[in-house]
C-alpha cells in the first residue's frame, strides 16, 4: 500500500506568533529531509505532521482521512500502527532495559511477531551487546541508537524523526543513514526528518529548507 502523507494549509500560532504558516505539501514514499535555522519551526512541523500536536488551522490527510477530524482513540490507532518516531531527547524509559525499550511499542500494537527483529536490528544498529543494558548507562550516542530502534520496530508506513543523527559520531551516522535507507526501500517506507547535520541524506531525497515557518523544496 503506498504511504500518502499531506499537509493542507497547515498553520501553528502560539501566543500570537505564527511558527508554521500555511503548509501544503504532499509527502510520498520516499526520504524528505527538512533543514533550517533554529526556530525556523522545523520540528514543529514535525510534531504536526506526526498527530504529536493540533495544528491552529489546517487539516493533515493520511491515506485519505483527515487525521485531526478523527477521534483521539482512532489518533492513538493511527500513531501506534501507522507512524514511528525518533526524538533528539531519546525519550528512553530509564526503568526499561534497552531490549523492554524497543519492544515497547509493540505492546500497543499486539504484534509481538515482530519481537524476532530486535536483535537484527540491534547488529545493525551496533547495539546488540547492550540489549540487557538500561539507557542510564549508554552514552548518548546509544540511546540515540536505541532510539531508532525502537521506532523502526514496528515497521511503520511513516517515520517522524528529529535530529537522528544528533548524537552520533561520522561513521555511526553513516551507518544509521544506511539502515534507514534500507527499511525505507524494503518496506515502502516514507521517512520524514528534520536536521542540521549537512553530511547525511544528500542523495536521493526529497530536500527542503524551512525559514520563518515557510517551507520550500530545493536541491539536495
Amino acid at each position: 500500500m503506498a504511504v500518502s502523507l499531506e499537509a493542507r494549509d497547515l498553520s501553528k500560532t502560539y501566543t500570537g506568533k505564527n511558527i508554521v504558516k500555511r503548509v501544503t505539501k504532499t509527502f510520498d514514499q520516499g526520504i524528505h529531509v527538512i533543514r533550517g535555522k533554529s526556530g525556523s519551526g522545523k520540528s514543529t512541523l514535525l510534531s504536526l505532521l506526526g498527530g504529536m500536536e493540533t495544528p491552529t488551522t489546517g487539516k493533515v490527510i493520511f491515506q485519505g482521512q483527515s487525521f485531526y477530524e478523527q477521534s483521539e482513540k482512532e489518533q492513538a490507532k493511527v500513531r501506534g500502527t501507522f507512524f514511528g518516531f525518533i526524538f533528539q531527547s531519546f525519550h528512553l524509559i530509564p526503568e526499561l532495559s534497552v531490549y523492554e525499550n524497543i519492544l515497547l511499542p509493540l505492546q500497543f500494537t499486539n504484534d509481538y511477531k515482530k519481537e524476532r527483529n530486535i536483535h537484527s536490528l540491534a547488529v545493525d544498529l551496533g547495539i546488540d551487546q547492550k540489549l540487557n543494558m538500561y539507557p542510564l548507562s549508554l552514552s548518548g550516542g546509544e540511546q540515540q541508537r536505541v532510539a531508532i530502534a525502537r521506532a523502526m520496530i514496528t515497521e511503520p508506513k511513516v517515520i517522524f524523526a528529529d535530529e537522528p543523527t544528533g548524537n552520533l559520531d561520522r561513521k555511526s551516522s553513516e551507518m544509521v543513514e544506511q539502515k534507514m535507507r534500507q527499511l525505507c526501500n524494503d518496506l515502502n517506507q516514507t521517512l520524514i526528518m528534520v536536521t542540521h547535520d549537512q553530511s547525511i541524506f544528500q542523495k536521493d531525497v526529497h530536500s527542503y529548507w524551512m525559514e520563518d515557518g515557510y517551507i520550500q523544496e530545493v536541491s539536495p
